[in-house]
């Protein structure tokens, strides 16, 4: 790029913007030297940089280089044995910790940041020399009493002197016979040695050497003879003190020195890295986005599905982005060549500026003042001849000045080149500079150079209007207001609008009638014409509008309706699925119930059955056997297989029960508090009542009562269930029964809670647990 194409274009003044954006002198210098790039790869790597930067910035809002200090004056000076000053130490010590922490964020998040990432691999970490600047000075610049063993005794000789001295000027103030000759009970200093204030008419009181006197020669400072070896001793050891500390500061110095080109080179990449950062933040300040980087097409123009230069909403980025108006630059893909026309201070000048600045910050990797899918190619060579180029020293008129530039570049646009032409053909014959300006942009035209031009002339008008590849823009202009309104208007020559500002200012219609008369009829043929086309193109505007305001309420309507229907089909799908889920745990509940049920059933474990049948089994034999012996031996009659009374067990409920009554092959048995109908096939006799014996000593069987599986203690007070809880636990634990339910409901759980403390306690009772719904206690017996 040209320096004088960028000056015209303003592009200092871009950089300077983003030179106030970075942290430290060296990123400044490198955005006031930042120039455009002609390469695509590296464009497109400048702009995701950028995009990157964004980012970091959003991840990380407390960011900031600003700790950094130019080091290159200071890392010459080490390389050249120069002896740094503390605060310049310091700066080093502050900028290498910064890049310390700085090289570290970005390597942590060089996956999501690769471009960044570059940046922290060019940097270094030198932990050992900030260590060591850290090591030997304080916070201050002062050289810390550590830097050294020797620098540490020679500051404690110094103290313990100087504690001494002062103990000893102490005394002569407070002894009483010196008390006259002292101006003031004070030890001061003078020329480094430490004094007291003597009266000068007492000079001679006191023998001392004199090292000051006051202003007004009454008060002369004296430091006593008997000190004055000790304030030697005292200086000589502050000498070998500050060459302590100038050995210290040097080989410091001497560390920066050997490892200065690292730490350049770690510089230089915290500069990039501010200019980046610089570009970001400059890109959020005017609310920039990213542009698109397209290829430039390899079919000519007229065979073109998509037009390169593509602006949406784009702004000066020198302006106030409150106040400007943006424009939108979008040809059609056939046109390479804009001719723009319109009144003076209507714009087309900015709007030339607009273009062409945007397409150097594409190229230099900023962000654009520009909606977003904004595109731009990447241009060879962007040239520009824009505002007054007279010259005094030269003596060149404008239109000399405006023609020698644009032969300085006639032969060197190609067709990858974006040319930028103000007033062409201007400061000459309008006849002659109209003639001039349409060979010219035939010239560029034959190139198929991208070109914008602004100008008056209606001849460039008509050939924009009839050439391929050329279109006719405006600034759009009031004729309400009589001003212009900055907007852009592609496809329509601007007009000159000088009869319709006179008629509107007042002037006579008898001059505008006459003026009329003096333009050619071609000329007037045209501005009617030019009326014409603006009047239909308003029709088809307001046209479009309408139909688009019409299509997007057909849209909402639609999008409503649809929003309708997917609401009350998702209505119906909640209440099926409501529904559904009903169903589903009604049906849950009842197999639970079930399987509960079953379980409490078949809670009697196999083990369990067999222990209690062989007790019973037991008890019966010794039973018998006691009979026996009681009874004489008799003929018994062959008992029937079941009877009524028979204690048996029910194979299929896995549970013991008594025959209340028979009849065939079916037998009425009493299973806890259900009466049930059985085949005698599914019983087996456990136990008969036995028969009075006929011996003369009565044996009387006694019958255990007949005890539920439930107890049901629901409807009663704490202090009427525990009775009838004792009660109904003896009796089912003698029944031989191994568990039993007791229902104390839930209700408050007071009844539940006194249950449930008793059973924990009853002797009888082995284990406890609550039914699912915990409405219950099933308990099981200790045997």
């Amino acid at each position: 790029m040209r320096e004088h194409d960028l000056i015209t274009l303003e592009w200092p003044k871009i950089l300077e913007r983003l030179a106030a954006f970075t942290a430290f002198a060296w990123g400044a210098e490198k955005a006031r030297a930042l120039r455009p790039s002609t390469d695509p790869a590296e464009v497109q790597a400048r702009l995701a940089e950028t995009e990157e930067a964004r980012r970091l910035l959003a991840l990380e809002p407390s960011l900031d280089l600003g700790g950094v200090r130019d080091l290159r004056p200071l890392l010459q000076a080490a390389q050249h044995g120069v002896s740094l000053l503390p605060a310049d130490l310091l700066a080093v010590r502050d900028t290498l910790r910064i890049a310390r922490r700085i090289r570290r964020l970005l390597l942590r998040r060089a996956e999501g940041l690769p471009h960044l990432a570059r940046h922290a691999e060019r940097m270094q970490e030198f932990p050992d020399l900030e260590a060591e600047i850290e090591r030997c000075l304080d916070e201050t610049g002062e050289v810390k009493d550590e830097a050294s063993p020797t620098l540490r005794a020679l500051r404690a000789e110094i103290r313990h002197l100087t504690h001494e001295i002062q103990a000893r000027l102490q005394r002569y103030l407070t002894d009483p016979r010196y008390a006259p000759y002292l101006q003031e009970p004070l030890i001061t200093m003078r020329g480094g040695r430490f004094v007291i204030p003597v009266k000068a008419e007492h000079k001679g009181k006191i023998p001392g050497l004199v090292h000051d006197s006051s202003a007004s020669g009454a008060t002369l400072f004296i430091e006593p003879l008997p000190i004055v070896e000790m304030g030697n001793r005292l200086r000589a050891l502050q000498v070998q003190e500050e060459k302590e500390v100038a050995r210290i500061l040097a080989s410091l110095s001497a560390a920066i020195g050997a490892q200065a080109e690292g730490i350049g080179r770690t510089l230089e990449a915290l500069a990039d890295l501010d200019l980046t950062l610089a570009k970001a933040r400059y890109a959020l300040a005017i609310q920039a986005e990213r542009p698109e980087i397209v290829r430039w097409p390899e079919e000519p123009p007229e065979r073109r599905t998509v037009s390169p230069l593509w602006l949406r909403q784009a702004r000066h980025p020198l302006l106030d982005p409150q106040r400007v108006v943006p424009i939108d630059v979008t040809p059609d893909p056939s046109t390479f060549i804009l001719v723009l026309t319109g009144p003076n201070t209507g714009g087309k000048t900015v709007t030339l500026k607009t273009v062409g600045l945007l397409a150097l910050m594409a190229q230099s990797g900023l962000h654009i003042p520009a909606a977003a899918g904004s595109r731009l190619p990447v241009f060879d060579g962007i040239y520009a001849d824009i505002g007054d180029e007279q010259s005094i020293e030269q003596n060149l008129s404008t239109f000399s000045a405006h023609l020698l530039n644009i032969l300085s570049f006639l032969e060197s646009a190609t067709a990858r080149s974006l040319v930028l032409l103000d007033e062409l053909g201007a400061g000459t014959d309008p006849v002659e500079g109209a003639a001039l300006a349409r060979a010219i942009l035939e010239h560029f035209h034959a190139r198929k150079t991208t070109t914008l031009v602004a100008t008056h002339f209606p001849e460039l008008k008509l050939w924009a209007q009839t050439t391929p590849g050329a279109i006719n823009a405006s600034m759009e202009f009031d004729p309400e207001t009589l001003a212009p309104t900055y907007r852009l208007r592609i496809g329509l020559p601007g007009r000159s609008n000088a009869f319709l500002i006179a008629r509107r200012l007042g002037m006579p219609e008898a001059l505008i009638a006459r003026a009329q008369q003096y333009v050619s009829p071609q000329a007037l043929r045209l501005e009617t014409m030019l009326a014409e086309v603006e009047r239909l193109r308003e029709e088809a505007a307001r046209a479009h509008m309408e139909a688009a305001q019409a299509r997007a309420a057909a849209r909402a309507l639609e999008e409503e309706w649809r929003a309708r229907l997917a609401q009350i089909e998702s209505e119906r799908e909640r209440m099926l699925q409501e529904a559904r889920e009903q169903i589903t745990a009604l049906v849950q509940e009842a197999r639970e119930e079930i399987e509960r049920i079953r379980r409490q059933l078949r809670a009697i474990h196999q083990a369990e059955v067999e222990a209690a049948r062989r007790r019973l089994e037991a008890l019966q034999a010794r039973m018998r056997e006691t009979l026996a012996r009681a009874a004489p031996s008799v003929e018994t009659p062959a008992e029937p297989a079941f009877a009524v009374g028979d204690r048996v067990w029910v194979r299929p409920l896995q549970m013991e029960g008594e025959i209340l009554s028979l009849e065939g092959e079916e037998a009425d048995v009493q299973v806890g508090r259900w009466r049930l109908r059985m085949a005698l096939t599914d019983l087996e006799r456990r136990e008969r009542p036995q028969p009075a014996p006929s011996s003369p000593a009565p044996v009387t069987a006694v019958r255990l009562p007949q005890v539920p599986l439930d107890l049901d203690l629901r409807g009663m007070r704490v202090e009427e269930a525990l009775p009838v809880l004792e009660k109904f636990l003896d009796e089912a634990f003698l029944a031989g029964m191994p568990f039993v339910r007791i229902i104390h409901g839930k209700g408050t759980g007071a009844l539940r809670r006194a249950v449930r403390e008793r059973l924990k306690t009853h002797p009888h009772v082995e284990h406890m647990e609550p039914t699912p719904d915990d409405g219950a206690t099933v308990v099981r017996f200790a045997r």
